[in-house]
């Protein structure tokens, strides 16, 4: 009589998949945190009296922190435990967005700020090396799936989510949302998550740490004092000059490095470089447009915060069109066809855009933001599958916190780059010939300062002259984006392979698999 044996699947934990939601909303706090405050910098400003400056620090110092503790943090996961310092991080995220929304000045939310950018570096590596212990192979495809979807819908949904929250609560509203959200990913990770750790993982090296984020504080220091300061200011030139010093000094240690942190070894690879160059342009791009376009439309066209937050929406718009079509037509035409072109778009949406004037309109904006948001899309998405589709299966953990760091750099100079040429271009403008002593100053501060001195005082003519100033910076920032993308062209055409394996289509891994350790599982 014949025996039938039959093969028991392993048992799953049922509750995976409410763990799972856990994780999905965290990383879309993490992902709207990116851009709620952009919306609320022109209230915060008339409400605090922030300096353009200021406001580049409230934007860049989350950036830069994370971009910073991205890779260290990972790697004390996965020697420490990654449930406890994933808790740890959202811990940290949870007090700091505390501490921002009872802010009674500037400093303290720019200190805010930079405590999210430390929690959100302890989140995000680890949410995804946590996956395996919790799903089989069949389904892990999907689970990271939802991770990278939740962190990509945070970006658009920021403005919009922080625009409704400010014309119905104060300010401090955009840091308390995240309370109540991350109070409930800290309950379901401590309950439904196992503890899982790799002590094989490399040490983290301190000293490499301390250098990143001392030279990235230092140049994007320069850069945001240069325009009010003078970029020939002994203290701007010593703090160029202190960050070429420190970031070599990272450079040089990791070079000699047998088990570096970031291994720069990997940017001699040819595809991997012009991939995640065109990725980090496209960070530069949008980070920076999303730092000048809300001042722009609240202090020029006049929108509340909700209808900011909407009529940013084309920006983003061609994700959503890109995330459909791009892998059919990188499949089609290969890579660097489709993000040459998407490249050229993006240019010509600047350039269209660096015509914007006071009498353009919203309808016009909503054009060339709709047209650079397809540029956008479709240059990124093929870039970042493609960054670690061009290396070697044994290098894409090294080359994923490579490339994640180098984004968030990109994104960080984004805001400190064009913001510095914007505010330049704006004070150097402005006319305050009917204003003197502070309220001239509070004018030149920033255009919403402007505006406020100007309706206090029911001085037309100074709001007339602030709106052509801002537009004339704006304008300038966009014809440089223009003038960028076209190089970025010449790059990527001159120096990207024609075709990448079919596998480098799938983005979803560049954004949360940042070590090595958790890229083997």
């Amino acid at each position: 009589m014949a025996t039938v044996t039959q093969q028991v699947e392993p048992r799953l934990d049922p509750r995976r998949w409410w763990a799972l939601g856990a994780l999905v909303a965290s990383m879309l706090v993490l992902g709207f945190d990116m851009t709620i405050l952009n919306v609320a910098l022109p209230t915060i400003t008339g409400q605090l009296g922030a300096t353009t400056g200021q406001q580049q620090w409230m934007a860049d110092a989350y950036v830069v922190v994370f971009a910073a503790l991205m890779l260290p943090a990972g790697l004390l996961g996965d020697r420490f435990g990654r449930r406890r310092v994933l808790v740890g991080g959202l811990g940290v995220f949870l007090a700091a967005s505390v501490v921002g929304a009872l802010a009674s000045d500037v400093t303290w939310v720019i200190v805010a700020r930079a405590l999210m950018g430390v929690g959100g570096a302890f989140v995000m590596p680890l949410a995804i090396s946590v996956l395996p212990s919790l799903f089989p192979r069949t389904e892990q495809t999907k689970a990271i799936g939802m991770i990278s979807a939740a962190s990509a819908l945070g970006l658009p949904l920021g403005p919009v989510l922080g625009g409704w929250l400010l014309n119905h609560f104060w300010w401090g509203s955009v840091f308390v949302i995240n309370v109540p959200m991350v109070a409930i990913g800290i309950t379901a990770c401590l309950f439904l998550l196992p503890e899982t750790r790799d002590p094989a993982a490399p040490r983290v090296d301190v000293v490499s740490t301390v250098l990143t984020a001392l030279g990235l504080g230092t140049l994007i220091y320069a850069i945001i004092e240069g325009p009010g300061k003078g970029w020939s200011a002994p203290v701007v030139l010593g703090a160029f000059a202190a960050a070429v010093v420190l970031l070599g000094a990272l450079a040089l240690r990791e070079r000699r490095s047998p088990r570096p942190m970031l291994d720069l070894t990997l940017l001699s690879h040819r595809g991997f470089l012009t991939h995640t160059l065109v990725a980090t342009f496209g960070m530069f791009v949008l980070s920076g447009l999303m730092f000048v376009l809300p001042q722009y439309l609240q202090a020029v066209l006049g929108t509340d915060s909700f209808g900011t937050g909407l009529r940013m929406i084309p920006l983003m718009a061609g994700m959503l069109a890109a995330a459909k079509l791009a892998q059919l037509l990188v499949a089609r035409f290969g890579e660097r066809a489709v993000i040459c072109v998407a490249l050229v778009v993006l240019a010509f949406a600047a350039f269209l855009g660096a015509r914007t004037t006071t009498a353009s309109g919203y309808g016009f904006t909503a054009l060339w933001l709709t047209v650079a948001g397809l540029g956008f899309a479709f240059a990124m998405i093929p870039a970042m599958g493609g960054a670690l589709g061009a290396l070697p299966k044994d290098q894409a953990g090294r080359g994923s916190g490579l490339l994640s760091t180098v984004r968030q750099t990109g994104s960080a100079l984004g805001v400190a780059l064009l913001g510095a040429l914007v505010a330049g271009a704006y004070s150097a403008r402005l006319s305050t010939a009917s204003v003197s002593g502070a309220a001239a100053d509070a004018a030149r501060d920033s255009v919403i300062g402007a505006h406020l001195v100007a309706g206090r005082l029911g001085d037309r003519a100074l709001a007339a002259s602030a709106d052509a100033a801002y537009l004339h910076g704006m304008d300038l920032a966009l014809a440089v984006i223009g003038i960028a993308a076209l190089v970025c062209v010449v790059l990527t055409a001159a120096l990207m392979p024609g075709r990448v394996p079919p596998s480098a289509s799938i983005p979803s891994r560049t954004e949360v698999a940042p070590t090595g350790a958790n890229a083997r599982q």
